[in-house]
């Protein structure tokens, strides 16, 4: 079994679109047949919530994960009405991790060894970062093959997003050497408007200027496909489901199904 790919889902700004990407991303995914986990690594349990699992009913989770001897296939739940997808679920006391990893000298480094070297039964794990530089994002960063970044198309978000970008080359330097950055998905997109195209024409014009260094984002990708702002999109987080199974005919719906082709076209639907 070849080892799973692992993609920290990242944007240390909230209300991006990071959790509604993870889910159905990760529900689309796995409902093409590659066998998918998301993990919830914000204490806030909005990606559990959102795929209708009620935080600490698992006996198992990614604060138990973290914190205990507990593997990552003990956490790992299947996730209602898809066969492919499972959940690594959380609750609040996840936000206790960090003061309980804060003394040992590997603190940064749990989540990876978690997964390394594991038979694990996923062809991607895909982890939603909570919207904070923390230890539990540096845990996901130092666990990372790969990194996404959900990004609203606000001149302030490129200007977070340098920041953020900074983030993952110190990790690339003092935690995980093999890191980058795959891709940039659009999200909350006012089709048609000026400044969406302005933000979207400055982001190529920076990644075009990095194609020939060894910055982990050398060669990341601006996914074409959009999200647009959709209100199915805000609502069916509400009824802990995915927009798949809320409103299979809606613009969101379409939007992730596009989404997801250009994904598995970029990293590959090898099982």
């Amino acid at each position: 079994m070849r080892p799973v790919r692992t993609i920290a889902v990242i944007n240390q700004k909230g209300g991006v679109g990071k959790t509604t990407t993870v889910a159905n991303l990760g529900w689309q995914i796995a409902g093409l047949g590659q066998p998918t986990c998301v993990m919830d690594l914000d204490p806030q349990s909005h990606l559990t919530l959102h795929l209708g699992v009620e935080p600490g009913v698992n006996p198992h989770d990614s604060y138990e994960l973290l914190v205990t001897e507990t593997t990552a296939s003990q956490a790992a739940l299947q996730v209602a009405g898809n066969e492919n997808l499972w959940l690594i679920p959380t609750r609040i006391d996840l936000a206790a991790a960090e003061t309980e990893l804060s003394d040992h000298e590997d603190r940064h480094l749990k989540l990876r060894r978690k997964i390394a070297g594991q038979n694990l039964p996923w062809r991607f794990l895909m982890i939603d970062c909570p919207p904070s530089l923390s230890l539990l994002t540096l845990n996901a960063l130092g666990a990372a093959d790969d990194v996404l970044i959900p990004l609203q198309p606000h001149f302030l978000a490129l200007h977070g997003l340098g920041k953020l970008l900074n983030t993952i080359l110190m990790v690339r330097q003092g935690i995980n050497p093999t890191i980058r950055v795959a891709g940039i998905i659009l999200c909350m997109y006012e089709t048609g408007t000026k400044l969406a195209a302005e933000v979207v024409a400055d982001l190529h014009e920076f990644l075009q200027a990095s194609r020939n260094s060894d910055l982990p984002w050398a060669q990341a990708k601006v996914f074409g496909q959009v999200i647009r702002r959709n209100i199915k999109l805000a609502e069916c987080p509400g009824h802990g489901q995915s927009i798949f199974q809320y409103d299979p005919h809606s613009a969101g719906a379409q939007d992730y199904s596009a989404l997801t082709g250009q994904f598995l076209e970029l990293f590959g639907t090898e099982k």
